[in-house]
């Protein structure tokens, strides 16, 4: 398997590109447009092409790159069958599966951050039959989870995300990897470590949002955590739903 993250320091952000080097096939998640060529250069000295990009989420913070990349690239653009954008795009199911040669991608639909929000569970058969690691999005984060007050109805969104922690995250292999869409330096949650991985079995021990309190806790401790407001959300959230006057035609009608 090849496995590059993409670290922006100014902004807290993570990128991952990951795919076999065997059959030269690449995805990229939740990639950002500002830096589109140095996802597509490093694939090619890999040898590798980027065949399916995947945004785990409809982006408050960022301008996503997905929509501009798969015009470059041709590759398959997917979001959660529930994301609300105005553009095609390949749907993912809860439970699907993604091939990439040897590398395979499970798609948890885990709401809560967004209500389409997705984490993706990510295997190396040359490795073993057991999943390598777990790109969480905005679902979990080193030391923390992701901001539920980004829609009106914050307190449903704070149940969701609890939810989705305990049903689809917390059951997973202690040893499992993590590797979320932000670190230190966000403002997509509060109390982020600056180690931009960690494991599930560390979180349960460690993040105090991960440890054995009721949901009616952890809505309180949530909903009581004042976040500063994202600059421009409303503005960017538009761009990534495709309210940008621009739309795009996105592959997406195939699979592989």
């Amino acid at each position: 398997m090849i496995f590059r993250p993409f670290h922006y320091f100014d902004t807290g952000c993570a990128v991952y590109l990951f795919g076999c080097a065997g059959k030269g096939r690449a995805a990229l998640v939740d990639p950002q447009e500002r830096d589109l060529d140095s996802y597509i250069e490093f694939a090619a000295a890999k040898g590798m092409r980027i065949t399916h990009i995947l945004d785990t989420h409809v982006h408050a913070d960022h301008i996503s790159g997905g929509r501009a990349l798969a015009e470059r690239t041709g590759a398959v653009y997917a979001l959660h069958e529930s994301a609300p954008v105005n553009f095609p795009f390949f749907p993912l199911r809860d439970g699907q599966e993604v091939q990439l040669g040897n590398v395979t991608t499970r798609v948890l639909h885990t709401p809560g951050h967004t209500p389409e929000s997705i984490c993706l569970l990510v295997t190396d058969t040359t490795r073993g039959a057991e999943p390598w690691f777990l790109l969480t999005g905005d679902t979990l984060f080193v030391g923390s989870v992701g901001r539920p007050d980004l829609s009106e109805h914050a307190e449903q969104a704070a149940k969701e995300l609890y939810r989705s922690l305990r049903d689809r995250i917390l059951p997973l292999p202690d040893d499992l990897e993590v590797y979320p869409g932000h670190f230190s330096g966000s403002v997509c949650g509060e109390g982020m470590s600056g180690k931009p991985m960690s494991t599930i079995g560390f979180e349960k021990r460690f993040n105090p949002l991960l440890s054995a309190i009721s949901e009616a806790e952890f809505v309180r401790s949530i909903r009581q955590t004042v976040l500063p407001e994202m600059g421009q959300k409303a503005t960017i959230i538009r761009r990534n739903q495709g309210d940008d006057g621009n739309e795009r035609q996105i592959v997406g009608a195939r699979t592989s």
